[in-house]
């Protein structure tokens, strides 16, 4: 985890802002708390994809689809700060190489733990994945709802926001994109 960078005391500081006592039997630890949990929500800032596959890139024959879909993501709007939980659904087309079922969460989750936009978040994932195994072509689709539009705004609660990257044949053969589409929508 990174340095506490005096965070503690800015959450004293909001709390103190808002009106709130933080000397409040029910706040008196909650600067730190608040620290920790910010600085967990923003780890992706720490983490470095070399680390992350570890070497877990293997050489296939393979020339199907992968995909690995639902896999659940949470971040934080950058715009106010406020959560956006939702799913991603990440697939390849191999090009001599795959890499580890679990990397790719693994590599969701990095770029989701940062401050972010979902439709940033959609591209950081699909080209570190082409950059990390040279694919015929990657695909992904992150459907999620943000507290900015639930909780505050326009307060929409049914809401979701939907986003798509792709690359490759993804993106030149409309059959590959489709074929990932319908795939990603299939019930288990």
């Amino acid at each position: 985890m990174k340095e506490n960078n005096g965070m503690e005391e800015q959450f004293r500081a909001i709390i103190e802002a808002i009106g709130e006592n933080p000397e409040r039997e029910g706040l008196l630890r909650t600067p730190h708390r608040a620290a920790r949990a910010m600085e967990f929500l923003t780890q992706g800032y720490e983490q470095d994809v070399g680390e992350i596959v570890n070497g877990a890139v293997f050489e296939s024959h393979n020339d199907e689809m992968v995909i690995v879909k639902d896999i659940e993501l949470y971040s934080m709007c950058e715009h106010h700060m406020l959560p956006f939980i939702g799913r991603a659904h990440v697939a390849y087309l191999p090009n001599g190489k795959v890499i580890g079922l679990s990397k790719i969460p693994r590599i969701v989750d990095m770029f989701a733990r940062r401050l972010q936009i979902q439709e940033n978040l959609t591209q950081q994932i699909g080209q570190c994945l082409q950059d990390t195994i040279d694919a015929k072509g990657v695909g992904v689709v992150i459907e999620a709802k943000h507290l900015c539009a639930m909780m505050r705004g326009v307060q929409k609660q049914n809401s979701s926001m939907v986003t798509s990257f792709m690359l490759g044949r993804f993106r030149e053969d409309h059959r590959t994109r489709q074929e990932f589409l319908d795939l990603i929508r299939r019930q288990n």
